[in-house]
C-alpha cells in the first residue's frame, strides 16, 4: 500500500566537515551505521513502514557511494508506483549555482516534485537516527488544519543551547521560536510535556528538523529566492503568519551531526538493551541484501559485541565494540569500545602473498593489536603489535592516515598502519617517524 497524499524529501547534507574524515569520500547519509547500514537507511526504512513509497534523496557532495547504494538497495516493482529517486544537485540555464541550503535544495528540485501528485511534502534529514511512524504526525497535521508541522524532541537545559526551541499554544501551534539560545534565555521557555519527560528535566522543545509543508504553502514560500535554509529562515519567518503545528515525539533520536555522536550511537548499540532497537520487527531496519558467509569466530571472548555478516575473527577479546562487514581480526588482539566499519572485498590468497613478501599489512586488523576508543574506517590496513589508545588524555590532530577528535582515534578509509605503531600519548602519534 502506497500514500499518495505524500511524497518524502530526503535532504543528502552538505559536506559534512563535522564528521570528517569519514566524510572525506562519501556523503553524511552513506557514512556506515551498525557494521552494515547506511545513514540514509534511517529515513527511508521510516518512510516504507509508514507505506510513504515515494521518496526522492536530494545530494550533492561525494554522492557516488549513495547514489550506488540507494539504486542497489531500493528496487519496487515495475507495476507499483514506488520509487527512491536520487536528484543530484544540477546547473540548469535558469540556475547556475549548487545547492545553498536546504530551502534552495528543495527549491531548485520543485520541478521534478511538481511531476507528481501529492499534498504534503514531508522534509526529512539524511542523516539522523530514529525509529518514528510518520502518519500519526500526518494525522496529526491534517486533524489540525495544519500548513506546516514540525517534529519536536523535549530536551534537557544543556541540549536546548545546541537546537531550535519553540513555544506553542493550547493547540499545539507553535507562538515563537528561538534558534540555539543561551543558557540564560531559556527560562520561560520550558513546554508541556509528559511526565516522563518532565521527570527527566526535557521541558524544551527542540526541532527535530522533520516537517511536512501542504504543497501550495511550500511551493508559494520557496518562491521567495532570498530564503536557503529551512530551520533559520522558512520556519521562523512562517511563525504567527501560518499556522505551525508542533508534532511531539519521545522516542529515541539522534543527530549524527560529528565524531563524538557518531561514535555514541554506534557503541550505545552494543547495550544489553539499547535506545535504538535493531531487533524489532515491526521496525526492521532496510538495507542492501548482500550475500555474505556466515561470521567465523575462533578462540574470542565477546562481550557486548554486534559482529556483522562475513567477518573472520581470530581476535582475543572484543569488548562493547561494533565490527562491519567482512571485517578481519588477527590473533591475540584486544579490541574495546570501537567501531570497526569493515570492508568492501576479501582479499584472495595470491594477493595476501604479495603483502606478505612486499611486507604490507592485510585488509583489516593484525594480530596482538590492542584498540581502544576508535573508528577504524572501510578497508583500512593496520599492522601487528599496534596500540591505539584514544581517550581525553589525546589532543586533536590530523594526520595522513589518521585523525583524533574529542580524544577519539578514526583511522582513514584504505589507511596502512605500519606493525609496531602506536597512539597512547600526545608525544608518540606520528607516522613519520615509523
Amino acid at each position: 500500500m502506497i500514500n499518495k497524499k505524500v511524497l518524502a524529501i530526503i535532504l543528502g547534507g552538505g559536506q559534512g566537515t563535522r564528521l570528517s574524515p569519514l566524510t572525506e569520500s562519501r556523503s553524511k547519509p552513506a557514512v556506515s551505521i551498525a557494521g552494515k547500514y547506511r545513514l540514509v537507511d534511517i529515513p527511508i526504512t521510516n518512510c516504507i513502514h509508514s507505506d510513504i513509497k515515494r521518496m526522492f534523496v536530494l545530494t550533492q557532495f561525494n554522492s557516488a557511494s549513495l547514489n550506488s547504494h540507494l539504486k542497489n538497495t531500493y528496487i519496487f516493482s515495475s507495476f507499483s508506483d514506488a520509487f527512491v529517486d536520487v536528484l543530484a544537485a544540477e546547473q540548469t540555464p535558469t540556475n547556475k549555482t549548487w545547492f545553498q541550503g536546504t530551502a534552495d535544495a528543495v527549491r531548485q528540485s520543485m520541478h521534478h516534485f511538481l511531476n507528481h501528485d501529492f499534498e504534503y511534502a514531508l522534509i526529512l534529514s539524511g542523516d539522523q537516527l530514529y525509529q518514528m511512524d510518520f502518519n500519526k504526525m500526518i494525522d496529526s497535521h491534517i486533524e489540525k488544519g495544519a500548513e506546516i508541522s514540525i517534529a519536536t524532541l523535549p530536551v534537557t537545559p544543556r541540549e536546548a543551547t545546541e537546537f531550535g526551541i519553540l513555544k506553542m499554544n493550547n493547540e499545539h501551534f507553535i507562538s515563537s521560536f528561538v534558534e540555539k539560545p543561551e543558557a540564560d534565555e531559556l527560562p520561560g521557555w520550558e513546554s508541556e510535556v509528559s511526565h516522563e519527560m518532565k521527570a527527566e528535566n526535557r521541558e524544551y522543545l527542540a526541532s527535530m528538523g522533520i516537517y511536512i509543508f501542504n504543497r501550495e504553502l511550500l511551493v508559494k514560500l520557496l518562491s521567495d529566492q532570498s530564503t536557503i535554509d529551512f530551520g533559520k529562515e522558512i520556519i521562523p519567518q512562517s511563525i504567527g503568519k501560518h499556522k505551525v503545528l508542533a508534532y511531539q515525539y519521545e522516542g529515541y533520536w539522534t543527530d549524527i551531526g560529528n565524531i563524538s555522536s557518531f561514535f555514541d550511537a554506534n557503541i550505545e548499540l552494543t547495550n544489553d538493551i539499547p535506545k535504538f532497537d535493531l531487533f524489532n520487527n515491526a521496525k526492521v531496519i532496510l538495507t542492501r541484501p548482500r550475500i555474505l558467509p556466515p561470521s567465523k569466530i575462533s578462540g574470542t571472548c565477546l562481550d557486548k559485541a554486534m559482529i556483522a555478516e562475513g567477518c573472520l575473527i581470530q581476535a582475543k577479546e572484543i569488548k562493547q565494540s561494533v565490527i562491519g562487514i567482512r571485517s578481519r581480526i588477527g590473533k591475540d588482539t584486544v579490541i574495546k569500545n570501537t567501531y570497526v566499519i569493515g570492508s568492501d572485498r576479501y582479499q584472495d590468497l595470491d594477493e595476501l602473498e604479495t603483502d606478505l613478501k612486499e611486507n604490507r599489512p592485510f585488509i583489516g586488523v593484525g594480530e596482538r593489536c590492542i584498540i581502544n576508543n576508535a573508528i577504524i574506517d572501510k578497508d583500512c590496513r593496520i599492522g601487528n603489535d599496534v596500540i591505539i589508545e584514544g581517550g581525553p588524555h589525546l589532543e586533536d590532530i590530523n594526520e595522513d592516515e589518521y585523525v583524533i577528535k574529542d580524544g577519539i582515534v578514526v583511522i582513514k578509509k584504505g589507511a596502512i598502519i605500519p606493525n609496531n605503531f602506536k597512539i597512547t600519548s600526545v608525544n608518540n602519534y606520528s607516522l613519520k617517524n615509523v
